[in-house]
């Protein structure tokens, strides 16, 4: 049951954050005078909707997204256009018919208010505030997260004691029979145990202590609080493979001890809540830009590989994310709730980046059409040249179309990959 309230709530918070994304675009449509004639959550067959004004308002059947609809999205044809002869060409099709479209929408009344008719700076900004929505909802849900609830940062008491040494690149849950017990476990190091000195020198955190551990070999001395008593332990280290530390990738030879350090949470100052967002967009858009590379994991996952913890997820795999954190009993209730709402936010900083990429039919696109004008218009004023107009996006139409299909056919591949072999928290 917790599984199924976990995914019904995150799949919830997931229409929010689509509604939220459109919310941003429809205020700033109106805001300009935009006349905006829908605002929709999904596609394909309406379920329910009410008309408030001269905008409808509704919830669509495929909850995999939304839009609004505003008039006039692109400029009509330029008079000189129109005596050339008509192309046959399938793409030019698209265009006219695509144009044609957007045209019947605008009544006479509403002439002056169509989309294409604003300065750039306002298109930009309509264009942006869809993503800029996103982006906010994750910042405020990080950084209220981070500065009252915390992040667990690991101390120098110990949690656990390995009880055996295995090399980290073997990834065993079990102890092999001929493993050798590790350093820690012959000294007698026991859970509870805060490590004060480390071969003399004054332990101030685990990453101290980690980085003095790595760096020595033999027999070191170790002195330890242990009920309310100091305890001198002599553990033999010796050498094993470890992962690198930081952002690098594969292993090392290091000094190996054999223990799990206790965490507590750390509450964030504004500057280490900035450094850390920071981090995350910097990694969520290095994720984005891998997007394609993932595909011949997806396919293999799908005919049965293991899918690597990495894969990209969509609406079904991230809603069963979300029933699986909240079912994890072996954190407390508000664990779990602070972690589905911090894969909320992580969910929607990357609504921000990829609607972000300058590319048709995404945002972006709008916002690098409209860049492209502004420029235009500022060469001509200053080479003294006649105003190129607006910037005909409907010409794009075609490449939007076949990005389209890509987006589709991604989405479908994922949507499969999360349905026969999903990303899960084990």
């Amino acid at each position: 049951m917790l599984v199924v309230l976990g995914i019904l709530i995150f799949f919830l918070g997931l229409l929010f954050s689509i509604a939220w994304h459109e919310l941003g675009h429809l205020a700033t449509a109106k805001m300009f005078g935009v006349k905006v004639t829908q605002y929709m959550v999904g596609f394909g067959r309406t379920i329910f909707s009410r008309k408030r004004g001269e905008t409808e308002y509704g919830v669509k059947a495929v909850p995999f997204g939304g839009y609004i609809r505003m008039i006039g999205m692109f400029p009509p044809k330029k008079e000189e256009e129109y005596g050339r002869t008509a192309s046959s060409a399938p793409w030019r099709a698209m265009v006219e018919d695509a144009r044609q479209a957007v045209a019947e929408e605008v009544r006479p009344e509403d002439s002056h208010r169509q989309f294409y008719q604003r300065s750039p700076w306002k298109r930009i900004i309509v264009m942006a505030a869809g993503p800029f929505m996103n982006l906010i909802l994750a910042v405020g849900i990080f950084a209220t997260v981070l500065m009252t609830y915390g992040v667990a940062q690991p101390t120098t008491t110990v949690s656990s004691v390995s009880q055996c040494v295995v090399a980290a690149d073997e990834q065993v849950r079990e102890c092999p029979e001929d493993a050798p017990r590790s350093p820690a476990a012959e000294a007698g190091f026991r859970p509870g145990d805060r490590i004060v000195r480390f071969d003399g020198e004054r332990v101030g955190s685990w990453q101290e202590l980690r980085r003095s551990i790595r760096d020595s070999s033999g027999t070191v001395s170790v002195l330890v609080e242990r009920d309310d008593r100091t305890v001198t332990l002599k553990p033999e280290l010796i050498q094993n493979t470890q992962p690198r530390l930081g952002d690098r990738e594969g292993y090392v030879e290091v000094g190996f001890l054999g223990v799990t350090p206790n965490e507590h949470l750390v509450r964030q100052t504004p500057g280490e809540v900035a450094a850390r967002i920071g981090s995350m967009i910097g990694m969520t858009a290095q994720k984005v830009v891998e997007l394609p590379s993932k595909v011949p994991d997806l396919v293999a996952a799908i005919g049965g590989q293991e899918r690597s913890a990495d894969s990209p997820v969509g609406v079904v795999g991230a809603s069963r994310l979300g029933g699986e954190v909240l079912s994890y009993d072996k954190f407390s209730v508000g664990a779990r709730l602070i972690a589905m709402v911090q894969l909320l936010a992580a969910v929607n900083l990357s609504l921000f980046l990829i609607n972000m990429l300058p590319i048709l039919p995404l945002d972006g696109g709008h916002i690098a059409g409209a860049l492209w004008e502004s420029l235009r218009r500022k060469v001509a004023r200053l080479t003294r040249r006649p105003d190129p107009g607006p910037f005909d996006t409907a010409k794009l139409m075609p490449l939007a179309y076949g990005v389209t299909l890509v987006f589709i056919a991604y989405s479908l591949l994922v949507l499969v990959a999360d349905i026969v072999n999903p990303v899960t928290l084990t």
